[in-house]
């Protein structure tokens, strides 16, 4: 596998979606080029495009049959680069397994992994007592020793993939290369550029290098892949908009965003649909010299969507054989206007609304943020959106919306209208009245930096509806210091009989119409979560990574809980 400075492959390659008969590979590359994957004893390839100087491909691979697998290669401009064949005897990356393609097959049951929140931080002994040891890495590791058939599917990223407003100490020296670090915004990220070192950073290291190049992966954004408290309120909105370096930091966040994680998400289907794809599609067929420039598309497409975020959707779906997973947009698509606050615009809902439906054996809703938060939070942060709209007066509002960022009550419980909304819409796909009824409808979620499960009371439900559960795995590599541990959990737990009560008794916030105790948890480690479909129901386990004495580039697997959903 290449050494970054010298080879023509800058990063990646990182396996994208795959389905039962396509899939996508992506690179980035030092300079303009042909890209060829080699697999399945064939050949597929596609030009490079290039956005602020950066080039890119992603390369379709179709006519694939379902359920086969195959290793693959991957040249550029004739030249073999992955796997290296100049790479040094003994090495980390000399000794991980070949890269692999592997089809979906329609009746084998899903195997998926998922998490959020990781940091780019050096896999040493100072990084990993700083932000403990990157479980993601040590999944890695576990699956060079596994079996290739018993590699989940795919693995789904939920959130903070990237941290742009809280850099480690090598993303630090190379802003500094660049600008004053005393000059706003100081050591967060300003534009593409940066966010394209920030990604070299997080998706370098040899051991995650190979994950990504094996297994498929999903992603959706969170606040901190743009910032923390993203879109929280309208008057956050305004205050960030206000400030001279923002305008190229969301430009540069979105534009980012499309080129390494979302036009991965999409399948080819989908691809065909998306307007920057379309150019790059029609540039190829046209046979055209040169490499076509989408600097100036993104851009553009950055603003507006900023501005007017029904005009773009991040949302998407894929099959997975008997299961479909859904994953939403619940930063950038929200209304945030006093009167009509919802996490979900009108166009985004009746989005989703098309996509919750049953037939099928298991529903997956991938959302950063989770939609069945501990019932204390979940009874806070709807007191709070009471109070930061004027429920009590404009004193209480001021307070309130401080109260709000400074203890990050944005989840789905503080828009209380996109959550009800929702929640009926899925308890309408539990009771069969939109398809057959799943064996359970499960959302994945992240960004809370602990990992639980908790589930809706089934007694509450129709008899014979599906089970609504909620499973978050956060952080992959970010944990939270003890103190907040503590408080997180009082609040969770020990807060929720009394602000239950509160909210019964006032008509300015609406109770909770149904119980979700928490089943399992919370766990604060670093994890990665993996789940496995068993019939109607699901075997889940939380694993994090261990380091024995000085053993960095071996991080040891350790299953912190296990969870059956019969």
């Amino acid at each position: 596998m290449p050494e970054l400075d010298t080879s023509p492959l800058t990063l990646g390659p990182l396996l994208r979606y795959v389905g039962e008969t396509s899939a996508t590979v992506w690179v980035q590359t030092q300079d303009t080029a042909t890209v060829t994957v080699r697999a399945f004893d064939r050949s597929w390839e596609a030009p490079t495009f290039v956005v602020h100087g950066h080039h890119y491909a992603l390369v379709v691979l179709d006519g694939l049959e379902p359920g086969q697998g195959s290793e693959y290669e991957v040249d550029i401009d004739g030249v073999q680069v992955w796997p290296s064949r100049a790479e040094a005897t003994g090495s980390l990356a000399a000794s991980l397994p070949a890269s692999r393609i592997t089809t979906l097959r329609h009746s084998e049951p899903t195997r998926m992994a998922f998490g959020s929140c990781r940091t780019s931080v050096p896999h040493d002994a100072e990084g990993n007592k700083t932000n403990g040891v990157d479980a993601l890495r040590a999944y890695a590791h576990h699956l060079t020793r596994t079996d290739p058939a018993q590699w989940p599917h795919l693995v789904v990223f939920l959130g903070d993939q990237v941290y742009a407003d809280e850099t480690s100490e090598e993303m630090r020296e190379y802003i500094a290369s660049r600008r004053s670090l005393d000059e706003p915004p100081g050591e967060e990220l300003k534009d593409y550029d940066e966010y394209a070192h920030l990604y070299r950073l997080a998706w370098a290291d040899p051991l995650n290098r190979w994950l990504l190049s094996t297994l498929p992966s999903a992603m959706i954004f969170d606040d901190h892949d743009i910032r923390d408290d993203w879109n929280t309120s309208q008057d956050w909105h305004r205050e960030m908009n206000r400030l001279p370096w923002w305008h190229e930091r969301i430009v540069g966040g979105l534009s980012s965003y499309w080129v390494y994680q979302h036009v991965g998400n999409l399948s080819p289907e989908d691809l065909a649909q998306d307007e920057v794809w379309q150019l790059i599609a029609e540039h190829a067929a046209s046979g055209a010299d040169g490499e076509l420039d989408l600097t100036q598309v993104l851009d553009t497409l950055a603003e507006r969507v900023d501005k007017h975020p029904e005009t773009y959707r991040w949302s998407y779906a894929r099959d997975l054989g008997e299961s479909r997973l859904v994953v939403v947009d619940s930063r950038a698509a929200r209304l945030l206007e006093p009167d009509r606050r919802s996490i979900l615009d009108d166009d985004e809902m009746a989005w989703l609304d098309e996509q919750l439906q049953g037939d099928v054996d298991h529903l997956f809703i991938g959302t950063s943020l989770p939609f069945l938060m501990a019932q204390g939070i979940h009874d806070l942060e709807a007191i709070n959106e009471a109070m930061a709209t004027g429920a009590w007066g404009p004193r209480v509002a001021r307070w309130g919306e401080k109260m709000r960022r400074a203890l990050d009550l944005e989840h789905w419980a503080a828009f209380q209208e996109g959550f009800t909304t929702v929640l009926g819409m899925v308890v309408e796909v539990a009771d069969g009245k939109r398809g057959r009824a799943p064996g359970t409808i499960t959302f994945l979620s992240g960004d809370v930096h602990n990992s639980y499960v908790t589930e809706i009371d089934h007694r509450q439900l129709s008899p014979g509806s599906s089970r609504i559960i909620q499973a978050v795995c956060s952080p992959i590599r970010n944990p939270l210091p003890r103190q907040v541990r503590i408080a997180q959990a009082f609040i969770g737990k020990g807060l929720a009989r009394p602000l239950e009560q509160l909210v019964s008794r006032t008509a300015k916030v609406p109770s909770a119409p149904y119980q979700w105790p928490m089943t399992e948890g919370p766990w604060f480690d670093n994890n990665l979560a993996t789940l496995e479909v068993r019939g109607r129901g699901l075997v889940m386990r939380w694993d994090m990574g261990v380091v024995q004495g000085d053993r960095y580039d071996a991080p040891d697997l350790e299953q912190v809980a296990r969870v059956v959903i019969s």
